[in-house]
């Protein structure tokens, strides 16, 4: 079936190649001339303009405070913790001790997110008994990394239930954060029923849930498959002005498209400014990817275009994800051929592209084709990681290779 945007995307191709003979010859050394191959021009000039990410600032290694002042030690242990660099946070936090300028709660505070973070639990712990060695009071915000803590990494909800209560008993009320915190930690170790008994507690303590509260609720309904009470929920939000937002809907339709209910999908869209939110870039990329794997590439591609028209950008995921429409198009080779190009078409690829191409290669059988993309890969100084090393030696195996296997695991 041809759309209108196809043709569209023809002319903007076609103009494209006028004014860049490079472009020209390339896609022509890579694609035959053939209607569906225009998936393959209209992918690589997204990947061009839209795979680009500024990289995130970060604090320099070894940086110290301007001032020797707790709140300056806070801020940049709180930069280290938000870029993942643990080993950062914990030097800050001893150096404070060894000044001394000993540290307080929002300080240890800090420390036990960032170990939590970085799914230390152990370590976290540890710095938690020694907070409490030197006497300080545990706060709300200190209160709720706790049952973080205890909810995300240690599955310990007893624990979780009991930092809530002795918050209550020492006049220190939990709020919205600490109860939403349990909740979240319950939906998503699949205890919904249980999540929704801590919902009628906090009701029943005057702490007001907001739209976070009840998302991670809809979330457990959805992987469960239980889309009527996930809807039921929703409207519950609604008619208690807690309006859903971006990321209930998102999951919402997330679990509408691996049913394959897109006239659903396509009707929430439709209701959406009637309904209060506007489709992000997250919200397409989750459609584009569930009309992909249902193999409906041409409409995955169609919603680019709708997505365009409505001013949202795609972003490096959408990019993967029309990258993976073209492999399920038994496009293969050719995704394989434009990322071998792609400093040719000014497309920032990375590992997870490779690694995305790479898996539906070894799919396809072209074990050979996964070490050629591989090593193509490393020449690039594109790092690989565990994802990248599994998919390579998994696909040596199956080709008989052991030996080059075991040489790419132990080196």
């Amino acid at each position: 079936m041809k759309y209108q945007w196809l043709e569209v995307c023809k002319r903007y191709c076609w103009l494209l190649m006028l004014k860049e003979p490079s472009v020209k010859q390339l896609c022509r050394a890579i694609l035959p001339e053939s209607n569906g191959n225009w998936l393959v021009f209209r992918f690589s000039e997204t990947a061009k303009q839209f795979s680009r990410r500024r990289p995130i600032d970060a604090p320099v290694a070894g940086s110290r405070p301007r001032h020797c002042h707790r709140f300056e030690y806070s801020k940049l242990m709180n930069e280290f913790k938000q870029a993942g660099k643990v080993e950062q946070v914990l030097r800050l936090l001893q150096e404070m001790k060894d000044l001394p300028l000993w540290p307080d709660v929002v300080n240890y505070t800090i420390a036990i997110d960032s170990l939590v973070m970085a799914d230390l639990p152990v370590q976290a712990l540890s710095v938690f008994k020694e907070m409490i060695s030197t006497g300080l009071a545990p706060d709300s915000a200190f209160c709720t990394v706790l049952v973080k803590l205890y909810c995300f990494h240690l599955k310990d909800f007893a624990s979780a239930c009991e930092v809530i209560m002795w918050m209550k008993n020492h006049g220190c009320n939990a709020d919205t954060l600490t109860y939403t915190t349990l909740i979240n930690g319950l939906c998503l170790d699949g205890r919904v029923e249980q999540a929704l008994g801590v919902l009628d507690y906090m009701l029943e303590d005057e702490c007001p849930p907001n739209v976070y509260t009840f998302t991670p609720i809809v979330h457990a309904y959805c992987s469960k498959g239980r889309l009527y009470e996930a809807k039921e929920l929703m409207s519950t939000m609604e008619n208690v002005g807690c309006l859903p937002n971006n990321v209930t809907y998102n999951v919402l339709i997330e679990a509408l498209c691996r049913n394959g209910e897109f006239g659903e999908v396509d009707k929430v869209l439709r209701d959406c400014k009637q309904n209060g939110w506007k489709p992000d870039e997250i919200t397409y990329s989750i459609y584009m990817n569930g009309l992909c794997k249902w193999g409906r590439v041409n409409d995955a591609f169609q919603q680019l275009d709708v997505m365009l028209s409505e001013g949202v950008l795609p972003n490096a995921v959408t990019v993967n994800i029309l990258l993976d429409c073209l492999c399920r198009a038994s496009m293969t080779w050719k995704a394989k051929c434009l990322l071998e190009k792609s400093a040719e078409l000014e497309w920032d690829a990375d590992v997870i592209n490779y690694n995305t191409v790479m898996s539906r290669l070894g799919d396809a059988g072209s074990y050979w084709g996964v070490l050629k993309l591989f090593t193509d890969m490393l020449k690039k100084g594109i790092p690989a990681n565990a994802r990248t090393i599994s998919i390579v030696i998994y696909n040596l195996r199956k080709a008989g290779k052991l030996v080059m296997a075991k040489c790419i695991l132990d080196g």
